[in-house]
């Protein structure tokens, strides 16, 4: 998974699935962390839902958890405050964190032989 660590953040892809039977955090799939959404994606019942399983899961407030990119999309950039890389890497089981000053987002896939 693509992990960027930047001024105390750290920045991820999340895939969502809406209208699932209850709420929780997947794992890793496709270079994004997927979510199970209970709530339906209609006026932002889903996207506030996410904010809070993510703040629960990664032992942040509410506030500290901002989607960054893709508020209408299944997939999102989300950004966390407050959370160390080793920390978010240890709770999303991800690819080694980068940082800004690798001079990259993360790690680039490499084609399987």
């Amino acid at each position: 998974m693509h992990l960027l660590e930047e001024n105390g953040a750290v920045t991820f892809p999340v895939r969502l699935i809406p209208r699932s039977s209850k709420s929780e955090v997947v794992g890793e799939h496709d270079g994004a962390l997927k979510i199970r959404i209970s709530a339906p994606p209609v006026d932002g019942a889903a996207n506030g839902e996410l904010i809070r399983v993510l703040a629960k899961h990664f032992g942040v407030a509410k506030s500290s958890v901002e989607i960054v990119a893709g508020h209408t999309s299944k997939t999102k950039r989300i950004r966390i405050n407050s959370v160390t890389a080793e920390k978010a890497r240890k709770l999303i089981g991800g690819e080694p964190v980068s940082s800004v000053s690798d001079g990259f987002c993360g790690k680039p896939k490499v084609p399987e032989s």
